[in-house]
C-alpha cells in the first residue's frame, strides 16, 4: 500500500472517531493516573445537570461544569493548608471521543480516560 493512499485514511478514520463536545458527550467520568502512584487514577466526573465531583482528588473539589463552544468550564474549590478558595478553570477540548477527552489549560495537555460506568457502559 502507499502511503499517499494511507495517509488519507488515517485522517478519515481520526475524524470518524472525534465527537462534538456536547453536554452528552461530555457526561462521565473522566481519570488520568495519578503522577508518581502507579495503579492510581484521578479526575472528574460530569453530571448531566451541570454537576461535577472530584475523583480522588480531596483537596480539589470540583462542584460544577459547563460547556462553552470548545470549552470546559470547572468550578469548584480548592482545600489545603487549612485554607480554602472558589476557582473557575477554563480548558480548551483538543479532542473528545468515546472514550478520550484531551484538555489544553494554559498550555498544558492533559489526557483523559472514560471510565466504564456501574452498567458496563
Amino acid at each position: 500500500m502507499k502511503f499517499s493512499l494511507f495517509l488519507p485514511a488515517l485522517f478519515l478514520l481520526a475524524a470518524a472517531c472525534s465527537m462534538q463536545p456536547t453536554p452528552a458527550s461530555l457526561s462521565g467520568s473522566w481519570t488520568q493516573p495519578v503522577p508518581g502512584q502507579p495503579g492510581h487514577v484521578q479526575g472528574m466526573q460530569l453530571l448531566p445537570d451541570g454537576r461535577a465531583v472530584s475523583i480522588n482528588m480531596h483537596t480539589l473539589l470540583y462542584q460544577g461544569w459547563q460547556l462553552d463552544g470548545s470549552r470546559l468550564i470547572l468550578t469548584g474549590k480548592s482545600m489545603g493548608n487549612g485554607n480554602s478558595s472558589l476557582f473557575t478553570a477554563t480548558s480548551t477540548i483538543d479532542s473528545l471521543s468515546r472514550n478520550t477527552l484531551i484538555l489544553n489549560t494554559d498550555g498544558t495537555r492533559e489526557v483523559y480516560t472514560r471510565m466504564a460506568d456501574a452498567d458496563g457502559k
